[in-house]
């Protein structure tokens, strides 16, 4: 009777540890209880125990055994429970889909048909897991049953979370209006602290905060970043924390704040290799963006490679490609993304159609590049966030100046560096803005093309980007440069366009070397594919 009285009283030691955040003092009283009288409850109460504590080994094998003695109770509902969660570790810690989808199936047959609040966390796993696998329809689907079953059965956690997975799925549709109210009120209910598990209020942020990042709204994602950050600090998470560091991260790299991206980004990275390591791809591939941005190749095609697959690293090696003058493996790797982002994501999609308008161009396809530019188009005429329609307004831009359209682009590349600066996206105004110079250029107003070169390659020094060689007037291409670079495009070497032009080898090896200069490129290749993507070079 001892015995049972000191694991009553340890267990309800446990409870009142959880509840107050004391993870350790939780994790060591239950160690005893399960040492000395394990019970289904135990075993769960310890795997919640370690999942604060990051010690993944604990989690899985702390809720497989209440696994195992839930159904060994016959407790059906218990042991289902534990199977949903079993699903989301193996995802979460280990990356292992087949596995977290076999978990998942066992929760399904465990519960069968009904209305409890297991069921209701199956719906929202359910449509948590065909998100992720591109069932946009099937997860807005059972994220509404979700909801609707929280609702009826008092289960707050379910009711957020169905609301926030059903938000984010409208958004990245480019349904925004519905997708953001429906996450703002899942987001109200979160702060209204009703939730039994205190992860479920911070991941229903976490939805919010993805989905501005996907709208390119950064205002707003670094305020609920801040939010999910005070609840990380305040409940010990390194999980948390590095899920709101790799977010910032990312809004600190399109705002220009460089030092501070790549200091958060690093700090994602380790927190996620702690922890979660199946989730340390997106800041390595922010960390490999920021290296190609600071003209360290090198480095940021390792970053790209050690991130793997993820469509961020693939873009970024994309963009790195056509840096190196290779349009070819450039257009590569950004099929490879849009193979896997079907049309009904539109946001998905944005990234990638605005690396390839500038590869199809390198590639003398202006068709594909005009396609691309419309489809961006489209999704700005949905979206309407500044920094989507700068995206829209440049990649147009470089269409109508590959077709000789220069004062169309001279527009649009203005109204791209206009919209930029208003979304606070320093690098991509200034980028737009060399752009605009050369297309200055093209229409003959070189004094007005210096001053714009000057502005951008000023600004580009403060941010710490790479910059084209050169300055000032030295950065606007001449008439007899253009006819020079037009040749090496066409694949002349320098004895050719010599014969050509009626002028010294010496002549056209000094234009290609102040080419390559003015391009900030290092090869004939690369700016041949420059010249290209920037209009240097009319397409008949």
């Amino acid at each position: 009777m001892a015995d049972v009285v000191d694991s009553a009283e340890l267990l309800e030691a446990a409870r009142a540890a959880l509840a107050e955040r004391r993870w350790q003092d939780a994790r060591d009283t239950l160690g005893v209880v399960v040492g000395t009288a394990p019970s289904a409850e135990a075993h769960e109460l310890l795997s919640w125990a370690c999942w604060w504590l990051d010690e993944a080994e604990g989690v899985f094998e702390h809720r497989l055994r209440a696994y195992e003695s839930h159904r060994d109770d016959g407790d059906n509902a218990g042991a289902a429970r534990m199977a949903l969660w079993l699903a989301c570790d193996h995802l979460d810690f280990r990356g292992a889909a087949a596995v977290a989808n076999g978990w998942l199936a066992r929760a399904a047959r465990l519960l069968g048909d009904g209305a409890t609040p297991e069921h209701a966390w199956l719906a929202f796993f359910e449509g948590y897991f065909a998100r992720m696998a591109g069932e946009h329809e099937r997860a807005l689907e059972r994220g509404s049953t979700a909801a609707g079953l929280g609702r009826e059965l008092g289960v707050a956690d379910t009711e957020m979370l169905g609301l926030a997975l059903q938000g984010a799925t409208h958004v990245s549709r480019a349904d925004v209006d519905e997708g953001l109210r429906q996450l703002d009120e899942a987001t109200t209910l979160a702060l209204t602290g009703e939730a039994e598990l205190a992860i479920a209020g911070a991941w229903a942020c976490c939805f919010l905060v993805t989905s501005c990042l996907t709208v390119r709204d950064f205002t707003r994602a670094a305020e609920w970043c801040d939010r999910i950050a005070e609840f990380a600090e305040r409940y010990g998470s390194r999980y948390m924390l590095a899920f709101c560091r790799a977010e910032y991260g990312s809004v600190h790299l399109w705002r220009g704040r460089w030092d501070t991206a790549e200091s958060v980004l690093s700090e994602a990275v380790a927190g996620f290799s702690a922890s979660r390591p199946a989730f340390v791809g997106g800041p390595l591939a922010g960390l490999a963006e920021l290296r190609r941005r600071q003209g360290r190749a090198e480095e940021a095609e390792a970053l790209a490679n050690r991130a793997g697959a993820l469509a961020g690293a693939l873009l970024c090696r994309a963009r790195l490609a056509l840096d190196r003058g290779d349009p070819r493996s450039a257009a590569d790797l950004v099929d490879r993304v849009l193979r896997r982002v079907p049309a009904d994501v539109p946001l998905a999609r944005l990234p990638a159609l605005e690396v390839l308008t500038g590869t199809a161009l390198a590639l003398g396809d202006v068709d594909r590049a005009g396609g691309a530019s419309a489809e961006l188009t489209a999704i700005a005429e949905l979206v309407g966030t500044p920094s989507i329609q700068a995206a829209a307004d440049h990649s147009a831009a470089q269409v109508a100046a590959a077709t000789g359209e220069h004062d169309v682009a001279r527009v649009r590349f203005e109204d791209a560096v206009d919209a930029y600066h208003r979304s606070g996206c320093r690098f991509e105004a200034e980028r737009s803005r060399l752009a605009l110079a050369e297309t200055l250029a093209a229409l003959g107003r070189d004094a007005d093309a210096a001053r714009e070169a000057d502005l951008a390659r000023g600004r580009l020094a403060e941010l710490g980007a790479a910059t084209p060689h050169g300055g000032g007037s030295r950065g606007v291409i001449t008439p007899r440069e253009r006819e020079v670079l037009g040749l090496v495009a066409e694949g002349l070497t320098n004895p050719q366009i010599a014969e050509r032009l009626v002028i010294s080898e010496h002549t056209v090896h000094r234009h290609v070397a102040n080419l390559l200069g003015k391009l900030g490129v290092p090869s004939r290749a690369a700016a041949a594919a420059k010249a290209v993507q920037v209009g240097l070079l009319d397409r008949e």
